[in-house]
């Protein structure tokens, strides 16, 4: 039930309630045709009784007149309602004694009661008001469906604007930011809609501020880390100069680094994806990775992908460069497992959950090894790609052991 639909549950709603309505009146209609012709015919019954079992009810007699006022019946030519009856008439009652016998005759809209005793012969033409009941309940019924009816517009007419809204919330989480919220009234739904054209408003201002700030502060940054660098070839202490051009190679990896968090984490970003083969993204790791090839393994069984293979080798590099960096003896193993793709180092086993290290600036790598950002990019990466990443420890040979799972 919790994935269904408002509008879904409207509709249901709906069909329930006519179904429901439909079918008491449905039961009261009928109930109340079957009470009416039961009724009807015990009033036939009594009428019957009163012709056929006394032995002079004749005409002229007060006996006579006064069921005729009480039952509503007035006497008429025969002659003048037979073809009536011959035509469209059926026969709904009859009662027979030794005095004679009654039968009674329907038609399209009327009821006559045919009268013969052994002394006479009359045609009755029965005059009682009709019941409205039926009329009644129908009007009714009607009434409420009609009701209903509007009510569901009304309903319908209501979750309209919180559809459309719904629409325009869906576009700005696809990235849209020049997205519109528009006016929707004065109600609830007006009021969120409202609301949340300011929160938009509010962000897209936050991310220009952000982006404008990044894009400033990494073009201030790059400039000294230049000049640095031109000055450091001048040292001739080798000892010195090794020291500080680690340290300016190291800013510009955090530049770098930012740069990539920043266009990656962006809500229209989106990879581009070709048909290639394993063994050209591990070419392409190779080429950025930039580091002694003894530090590292590569064991993998080459395969088809579509994938884009930038951001993939960006991936392979950052984990491969992370395992170089982080573990005792400095190198790192790359192998293949079936749809995974391995990345293994000697070391102690991490202190907390993957989540923490896929956390931009986690705190345990802030304090011993700069910013921590390379898990951040690697989980954000697959994630667009569409591809899974988990942890573990492999006890047995002491090693951490990345996994990045192509589905």
């Amino acid at each position: 039930m919790k994935n269904v639909s408002v509008t879904t549950f409207i509709h249901t709603i709906f069909a329930i309630a006519l179904i429901v309505l439909g079918a008491t009146f449905y039961y009261l209609l009928s109930a109340g045709e079957e009470q009416r012709k039961l009724s009807q015919i015990n009033r036939y019954k009594i009428i019957a009784d009163h012709f056929l079992t006394e032995e002079s009810f004749t005409r002229d007699k007060p006996a006579y007149k006064k069921l005729l006022q009480n039952y509503h019946l007035n006497p008429v030519d025969l002659e003048k309602v037979k073809k009536e009856i011959e035509a469209s008439g059926k026969t709904i009652f009859s009662g027979r004694s030794v005095y004679g016998n009654v039968r009674v005759f329907q038609t399209k809209g009327n009821y006559y009661i045919l009268v013969e005793r052994y002394d006479y012969t009359v045609m009755l033409h029965d005059m009682r008001p009709k019941g409205y009941a039926y009329e009644l309940i129908l009007t009714i019924a009607t009434i409420l469906g009609i009701l209903l009816l509007f009510m569901y517009v009304m309903v319908l007419r209501k979750l309209y604007p919180l559809r459309k809204l719904h629409r325009q919330i869906e576009q700005f989480a696809a990235g849209d930011l020049d997205v519109k919220i528009e006016e929707q009234g004065d109600d609830e739904i007006g009021k969120i809609a409202r609301s949340f054209d300011k929160a938009i408003r509010h962000i897209k201002q936050l991310m220009s501020s952000k982006n404008l700030f990044m894009r400033n502060i990494m073009h201030e940054l790059k400039t000294p880390i230049t000049k640095g660098r031109i000055i450091v070839e001048t040292i001739d202490d080798p000892m010195a100069k090794k020291v500080l051009t680690n340290a300016f190679e190291r800013m510009n990896e955090l530049i770098s680094d930012l740069a990539e968090v920043e266009r990656i984490t962006m809500y229209n970003f989106a990879p581009q994806k070709r048909d290639t083969t394993l063994s050209e993204v591990i070419e392409r790791t190779e080429r950025v990775l930039m580091t002694d090839p003894a530090k590292y393994e590569l064991h993998y069984d080459d395969r088809p992908l579509h994938t884009d293979v930038k951001l993939l080798a960006l991936v392979l590099k950052n984990l491969l460069d992370n395992g170089i960096k982080y573990s005792p003896d400095h190198h790192v193993r790359l192998v293949t497992v079936g749809n995974r793709i391995e990345v293994r180092s000697v070391g102690e086993p991490l202190k907390e959950d993957l989540s923490f290290y896929t956390e931009p600036f986690s705190q345990e790598e802030k304090r011993s090894h700069g910013f921590g950002l390379g898990l951040y990019i690697v989980a954000n990466i697959l994630e667009k790609l569409g591809y899974g990443f988990r942890y573990r420890y492999d006890k047995a040979k002491g090693e951490n052991v990345f996994e990045v799972i192509i589905d």
